[in-house]
């Protein structure tokens, strides 16, 4: 994959998410490796609410894997990540 991929080729995000990235300036996966899964779910978060699966998901696709296949730790390293960013 490229970084001037459009961000739907991204594993794990779909149009409806694509579309909704797009108008916080996430439109590529270069914009997602830039600023990391964490910002950007955070950014998404903000604007359109969500669980914790689209930071899976985001983080996942930039693995190129399905989200389902973090571990129990991976994920609660992520979900510390988004906590720490919260408090700064």
């Amino acid at each position: 994959m490229s970084a001037s991929d459009p961000l739907h080729t991204v594993r794990n995000i779909g149009p409806k998410s694509a579309d909704r990235l797009a108008h916080l300036g996430v439109r590529t996966r270069g914009n997602l490796e830039m600023l990391g899964a964490v910002e950007v779910y955070r950014r998404y978060r903000a604007a359109h609410g969500a669980n914790l699966n689209a930071l899976y998901a985001l983080q996942a696709g930039l693995m190129d894997l399905d989200w389902r296949a973090l571990t129990d730790d991976f994920k609660q390293a992520l979900k510390e990540a988004v906590a720490d960013a919260d408090t700064d």
